[in-house]
């Protein structure tokens, strides 16, 4: 049974909020989480993301402002109003990656429906100080089974770009299948671009992500 750990009491109106996930151990034993974003990540958040403009630009959707603007401190706090009011309202997770208690990245559960849709996509981004570690393939999995049994969805969907092989590698090992190709999609760094969609629904496999990774080797 997947089991987060709570920073606070469940909406109950919206469950899966505000919960950390169980940390997982990578093959070089670090441990990695999902805990919801706070005030105090601002620093890390801004940091990070300015240092890897080369790495986030491309496969992010464009900022008009430009990327130094979009990562100023206001532009930081209107982030995070906007993404905490969407929380509490059970419309977005915005989720912190840790790696030994450090921040290292971000996954966010968006437009999160109940009823008879009962879905949401997923995001991530890792600072590139923690790549090849298998750190987003481990947030992914967290973040896909947070989704279908925390908050309680039947499907998590995810897009990525066509050049992006990474990120396609990440969401096939935890089990996310090719259901389409949508041209034109996301206006990513200044242009229309095209992107792969694949999902994930909840009885696709008999156990967790996380648990078939294990089994596969790619989590202690």
């Amino acid at each position: 049974m997947f089991l987060p750990l709570s920073n606070g009491r469940e909406a109950p109106t919206h469950p899966g909020w505000p919960l950390a996930t169980p940390a997982v151990r990578l093959l070089d034993g670090g441990r990695v989480r999902l805990r919801p974003l706070r005030a105090s990540d601002k620093r890390e958040w801004i940091e990070q993301r300015l240092l890897d403009e080369p790495h986030l630009r491309p496969v992010e959707t464009t900022a008009p402002q430009g990327w130094e603007e979009a990562h100023s401190p206001g532009a930081w706090w209107t982030m995070f109003f906007s993404l905490r009011t969407a929380a509490r309202k059970g419309m977005v997770l915005p989720l912190v990656i840790e790696v030994d208690g450090h921040f290292a990245g971000q996954t966010t559960l968006g437009n999160i429906q109940h009823g008879a849709t009962s879905d949401c996509w997923i995001g991530y981004w890792v600072f590139s100080r923690y790549h090849h570690r298998g750190i987003a393939t481990a947030a992914c999995a967290l973040g896909t089974d947070h989704a279908l049994y925390r908050v309680g969805l039947h499907r998590v969907t995810a897009t990525y770009l066509p050049n992006n092989v990474a990120s396609g590698k990440v969401l096939e090992a935890c089990g996310f299948r090719t259901e389409g190709f949508l041209h034109a999609n996301l206006h990513i760094d200044g242009q229309w671009r095209d992107h792969h969609f694949v999902a994930l629904n909840r009885e696709d496999f008999p156990g967790t992500c996380v648990r078939r990774l294990r089994e596969s080797g790619r989590l202690r």
